[in-house]
């Protein structure tokens, strides 16, 4: 009788690891946690403790942590976390448009709503040179609106992947975010999943699928910045979402 093999297994596990604070949000969590202690040691207990509280809030505002980026031709991953609150053709924004940009034919917009609760690091959806950073200052309406795309204080990249590929993508400051801080430039290499910048306290990310790209996300779903695939170029079958 023929015996049957097993199949190889990789030994390797995972293990839970708590995420980091990234460095712009260690100040803030210093200047928190020393008021709090401040004021525990002048015996307003009254005060400490909601102060101990912030302290907290803002370490898991700016928390940092590792995600694991798919790997596959064509795909475009999400640069943010949060919800997915429009999904909607648009004109492309004049700071992307262009021959050098995304062109000048509509494209698919997909926002993500990042709340105060959210992960604030946003990612890089594909590989490629940075080829254009645009800020652009502006109001402080609530990113959930439609016309804070227009409006609010926002930054412009377009990473063209190693195919020749454009990805637009958008940083909008909102009602409580006063600061879009970027990691990358013009000219800087990228990976899938990279860490490009941050908003502080709460805001949205709008990405342009390319023309013949449809969303592989439903209104209402959440994503993961560098984990959920929004897309994967020249599919063009949109997916449907039941909410349960």
């Amino acid at each position: 009788m023929a015996s049957l093999e097993k199949p190889e297994v990789g030994t390797t596990t995972v293990r839970y690891r708590m995420p980091s604070v990234h460095p712009e949000g260690r100040k803030y969590a210093v200047i928190a946690g020393a008021i709090s202690l401040f004021f525990a040691l002048m015996a307003w207990e009254t005060l400490a403790w909601p102060m101990a509280g912030i302290t907290l809030w803002v370490l898991a505002f700016f928390r940092d942590p590792i995600r694991v980026t798919p790997r596959g031709d064509g795909l475009i991953v999400a640069p943010a976390d949060g919800l997915v609150t429009m999904i909607t053709p648009v004109p492309v924004p004049r700071e992307l448009a262009g021959e050098e940009g995304l062109g000048d034919v509509p494209l698919i917009r997909v926002s993500i709503f990042m709340s105060v609760f959210d992960v604030h690091i946003n990612r890089s959806p594909i590989a490629g040179t940075v080829k254009r950073v645009v800020y652009i200052a502006g109001k402080f309406l609530n990113a959930d609106l439609d016309k804070a795309s227009e409006e609010n204080e926002r930054q412009h990249f377009i990473v063209e992947g190693f195919d020749g590929t454009r990805i637009g993508f958008t940083q909008i400051a909102g009602l409580v975010a006063r600061r879009i801080v970027p990691f990358a430039k013009s000219g800087d290499i990228v990976a899938a999943g990279q860490r490009i910048g941050l908003i502080r306290f709460g805001s949205r990310v709008d990405v342009f699928l390319p023309a013949g790209t449809a969303p592989l996300v439903a209104l209402g779903q959440r994503t993961l910045a560098g984990e959920t695939v929004l897309g994967k170029l020249g599919e063009p079958v949109r997916v449907e979402g039941v909410s349960q």
